[in-house]
């Protein structure tokens, strides 16, 4: 395998600019809600319909991603995309209503959608001409520069900066970046007519095919179907840690609220980790068996936390989640992205778009469980979910071939 040249390797720190763009900017408004909703005087009801609207965006415009990403090109999009993510953070901070600020969240949650699937298509552009996966590493940084924008916006809070002041410099600063690293990503068209397919697993040698353009089969549905039920599986994980973590320690063991933190810190802080080895792991085993083991550390390190609870042993329960689905949403986003039959970022957009559906459900889903029997049987869902992706990781690809 040939090294990448200097064109690769700055289109590749130019996409992990664009990932940490994309984390920085949602993350810097998530620390002003309560501000906002003490300002705006806003009910629990009111704040709770205002917040639905950033998925509603991200539902309504994820479909146009596609479109858009055929028609001005991957890079074009995510950058563009990235401003008017911005414009919809700082919209956030001017808002003088609820009707407003669920009018900013709606346009953030669209561009945000819009956004997230360009910088992933052309993150896979750039993976395809490495011919390694490096995936997991763009998401890693995603993670980083979520962690940085939320201590950006703690810090402001700090300050007494008002919203509006420390969203616009925020949002200025990260769209000046994406910016900057445009003339850095791929140009040419958004996929070539001829691309490199791995060998089969028995070591036949290597063969090359054209996209589709017949449509998808039947079968190519149904691996499409079993790659959105692999990441919501992940994503499930992921809300679970954030929305049910610390009211789980916290309400049902008796946790600190210092402590309680700490669940999805652990999670967060675990899957980082399992993204920043996770390229390596795929190269030499596949993202198959990676799938199939991280399924596995998702399930028996949930399951055993919650079997035995205790504050300790659920801290590393869902440290063990969390780095159990670290690669399963850039696995699937992969395996979509190379389904034949589909328009190029076709099956990319599909996938995401379902994927926030399932994102959606999936907290009121563990609160009517809990409701009926209690939060302890509701997070059997984590576990669950683990088992979910042992069973369908079979859709993944397996090991390539030098």
């Amino acid at each position: 395998m040939t090294a990448p040249d200097q064109t690769l390797r700055r289109a590749r720190v130019a996409v992990a600019a664009l990932f940490l763009t994309n984390g920085a900017i949602f993350a810097n408004v998530l620390p002003r809600y309560p501000g906002i909703k003490a300002e705006l005087d806003l009910t629990n009801a009111s704040y709770g319909l205002a917040i639905a609207a950033l998925p509603v965006g991200a539902l309504v415009a994820g479909l146009a991603a596609g479109v858009l990403i055929r028609r001005f090109r991957s890079s074009r999009v995510a950058v563009v995309g990235t401003i008017f993510t911005g414009v919809g953070a700082f919209a956030v901070g001017l808002s003088p209503s609820l009707a407003a600020f669920a009018g900013a969240l709606f346009l953030l949650g669209a561009m945000d959608a819009i956004t997230d699937v360009a910088q992933n298509a052309h993150g896979l552009r750039v993976q395809r001409r490495y011919g390694r996966s490096i995936l997991n590493a763009f998401h890693a940084i995603w993670s980083a520069g979520a962690v940085l924008g939320g201590l950006m916006g703690a810090g402001a809070v700090a300050l007494g900066l008002s919203p509006a002041v420390h969203l616009g410099l925020s949002s200025a600063l990260f769209a000046a970046v994406a910016v900057a690293a445009y003339p850095f990503l791929l140009s040419g068209p958004e996929a070539d007519p001829i691309e490199p397919v791995e060998p089969a697993e028995r070591g036949e040698p290597s063969t090359r095919r054209r996209r589709s353009s017949t449509g998808p089969t039947p079968r190519t549905i149904l691996v499409l179907v079993a790659l959105v039920l692999i990441g919501i599986a992940g994503a499930l994980v992921e809300d679970a840690g954030s929305t049910w973590a610390a009211v789980y320690l916290n309400g049902s063991l008796g946790a600190a609220g210092s402590i309680a933190a700490f669940g999805y810190v652990a999670l967060v802080g675990a899957q980082f980790v399992g993204r920043i080895i996770g390229d390596r792991l795929v190269d030499r085993f596949g993202q198959r068996t990676v799938a199939r083991v991280g399924g596995l550390i998702t399930a028996l390190g949930m399951g055993t936390a919650l079997a035995f609870p205790s504050v300790p042993g659920t801290i590393a329960g869902f440290a063990a989640a969390g780095f159990g689905v670290a690669t399963l949403i850039p696995a699937a986003m992969h395996g979509a992205d190379e389904l034949p039959g589909f328009k190029p970022g076709t099956g990319l957009t599909l996938l995401t778009w379902l994927m926030r559906i399932g994102f959606l459900a999936s907290p009121p889903l563990v609160g009517l469980v809990a409701d009926a029997t209690s939060l302890r049987v509701g997070l059997l869902v984590v576990p669950a979910a683990g088992l979910v992706v042992v069973a369908l990781a079979g859709v993944l690809e397996g090991r390539r071939r030098a």
